[in-house]
């Protein structure tokens, strides 16, 4: 199954969420599979994103998806990268 790499910044209204309502981040989650798609991992990070979130999804459709549903809230601002396994890769060189 296709993986991407989520990488999100909350806004100010979603530090206030995820404030107020820290189990906000499982139930976002839940609502990325109710859109088809799977969350593999996700960490809390320093630095340049807040987020990184690793998805699994059928396919980039699917994907765009739940960038668009997440982004459209005004929680968070995300860039996402699909990935490929880095033995995948040496077996296509």
């Amino acid at each position: 199954m296709p993986t991407f790499v989520m990488l999100t910044n909350l806004t100010s209204e979603g530090v206030k969420t995820l404030k107020s309502h820290p189990g906000r981040v499982a139930e976002v989650n839940r609502e990325v599979e109710a859109l088809g798609a799977r969350v593999v991992a996700q960490y809390a990070t320093l630095g340049q994103y807040d987020f990184v979130t690793i998805i699994e999804a059928e396919s980039e459709e699917v994907m765009a998806k739940v960038s668009v549903e997440m982004g459209s809230r005004g929680t968070m601002s995300s860039q996402t990268l699909a990935a490929l396994p880095a033995e995948r890769l040496a077996e296509v060189l």
